[in-house]
């Protein structure tokens, strides 16, 4: 049964033997993917397909609810002047289902949520989902290069 942190990590450009060692490091059991497009030309073990594969050869669950709680919507409605604006986003109900969803699957299982920015205050996951859940009253600690925890110590109202 896992305590209410949920933890955070961008891929960025690890080997996949040191990410698996942090994920290990901190007894993940669960990886959910967050990015809008699952994909990376420059480090492919971040690929879908790869990382899933790597995922279950070591028993972590891998989990994609990047159509929900991505941070890179394809539709223009979600967009000014050229950013995403997380406000909007944030009231859809895809998105309420995939905040839901990481509620229930963080009561039973040590959840991450991955991205591919390492930095994650450059990221949808600080800004978005991570206000979110701390609104909601769950811890939120970002895994930083080299497995260096960084908890996030209030609300920031960054979301819009």
């Amino acid at each position: 049964m896992s305590d209410s942190t949920i933890f955070t990590i961008g891929h960025s450009n690890h080997l996949m033997p040191d990410f698996i060692k942090i994920l290990n490091d901190n007894y993940i059991d669960t990886l959910i993917d967050i990015r809008s497009s699952p994909y990376s030309k420059h480090v492919p073990q971040f690929n879908k397909k790869q990382l899933q594969e790597s995922m279950e050869n070591v028993s972590i669950e891998y989990i994609f609810l990047g159509p929900n709680i991505g941070g890179k919507p394809r539709d223009a409605k979600y967009y000014k002047d050229g950013k995403v604006n997380y406000q909007i986003l944030s009231r859809t109900l895809k998105f309420k289902d995939g905040i839901r969803e990481l509620t229930i699957l963080s009561k039973d299982h040590k959840i991450v949520l991955m991205c591919s920015e390492e930095n994650p205050y450059n990221c949808h996951r600080h800004h978005l989902i991570g206000q979110n859940l701390l609104k909601k009253g769950f811890k939120v600690t970002h895994i930083r290069k080299n497995g260096v925890l960084e908890p996030v110590k209030d609300f920031q109202n960054t979301l819009f």
